[in-house]
């Protein structure tokens, strides 16, 4: 499974999981994988306490930090965190918060009490998300990736400054070519399989497209990957590696809430579905009442980023509060019809590489007999 990738970012396996659970990033980092820390939820004092923690705990081994710089974005705000959520707010419809009002009733969803706490996240506001660069590059990390378009130049050069790769996402050829344009090191092709923000091309055509419109910037398939059977087909189709979010959602280190957990593991594949109900953004959820109700013709639809995430905090709040799985926002990707069980990070990724192993054996000796 050795790419050169393994070698510039000195790991086994170039298996680069993103996630948003500082423990899943020690525990694939320490298994040969490279973790990958999602920051938009944290603000910046709390994401500091992660990566403090994960210096403590990865043993020395190479992690990276995920940060959101929308290149689009519904409201043009600067500011403090409060600063920039009471400047959302006033953007938002009062049909938009009837709406909310009327969910959180239909749903009969519980109050929130005075230990309660919520506002939506911010991370994606430009001024929050430059802090969260300034603290991740003050850290040992090795990478720092983009979710939604390249980042900034200014914010690249400061990245290669400090000896850290950038990588973009990417759901279209014409964006990693964008990217590498703009000095992004390494892409991420997301096929509309993944979970999470994706667009609308599949995996399967994505990845040779974005591979060969940029090489030889690597790329990593992202979308759908769930096995080492699918790690030995994005290889073939000429990626560097795999980026995996899924997948670590329900392992036993995940943080994700009891009844997500438990949603993921009843799932088919055809339990997803792509909504701007959480974000503003195509986003790939499962499926459930809540999705359902911002796809009501009668409504008034999703706002865009990140008025839409502002607009249902205190609902997002008091769906957590309830524990109730028809309503737990759930992003995961299609494979989700293959996470049937909870194992350690530790067992998924030897599974990954014997999957990967067996495959790369049976291909081999099918070259072989035609010979």
């Amino acid at each position: 499974m050795r790419t050169p990738l393994c070698d510039a970012f000195g790991i086994e396996y170039p298996i680069f999981a993103f996630t948003h659970c500082r423990d899943v990033v020690a525990a694939v980092s320490k298994a040969g994988g490279f973790g990958v820390l999602g920051a938009v939820g944290f603000s910046p004092e709390q994401l500091e306490i992660e990566l403090d923690w994960i210096d403590e705990h990865v043993d020395g081994k190479p992690y990276g930090v995920d940060t959101v710089m929308p290149q689009k974005f519904a409201a043009d705000v600067h500011g403090s965190e409060e600063e920039l959520r009471a400047q959302i707010r006033t953007m938002i419809p009062d049909a938009h918060w009837r709406y909310v009002d009327d969910l959180m009733q239909r749903f009969d969803l519980p109050e929130l009490t005075d230990d309660d706490s919520f506002g939506g996240v911010v991370g994606w506001a430009e001024d929050v998300a430059r802090r969260h660069v300034d603290i991740a590059l003050a850290h040992p990390i090795k990478l720092i990736a983009n979710a939604l378009g390249s980042p900034p130049k200014d914010v690249i050069d400061l990245a290669h400054e400090h000896g850290v790769k950038v990588a973009a996402l990417a759901g279209k050829a014409q964006h990693a070519e964008r990217h590498v344009n703009n000095g992004v090191d390494i892409i991420v092709a997301q096929g509309y399989e993944a979970g999470g923000h994706t667009g609308e091309v599949a995996t399967m055509v994505l990845v040779p497209e974005a591979v060969d419109a940029v090489a030889p910037t690597p790329v990593l398939a992202a979308g759908g990957i769930g096995s080492g059977r699918q790690i030995a087909a994005a290889l073939a189709l000429g990626a560097q590696g795999v980026w995996m979010g899924s997948l670590w959602l329900t392992t036993a280190e995940s943080s994700s809430s009891p009844e997500s957990v438990e949603a993921m593991l009843e799932a088919s594949s055809s339990d997803t579905v792509r909504s701007r109900c959480y974000t503003g953004k195509p986003a790939r959820m499962l499926r459930n009442a809540w999705t359902d109700a911002w796809e009501d013709p009668e409504g008034p639809g999703p706002l865009g980023m990140p008025l839409q995430n502002i607009l249902t905090a205190e609902a997002n709040a008091r769906i957590s509060r309830s524990h109730r799985k028809d309503l737990a926002f759930s992003p995961v990707g299609q494979i989700v019809g293959s996470m049937n069980a909870v194992q350690p990070v530790r067992d998924v990724m030897f599974r990954l590489v014997e999957e990967y192993i067996e495959s790369a054996e049976r291909i081999t000796a099918g070259i072989a007999e035609l010979q």
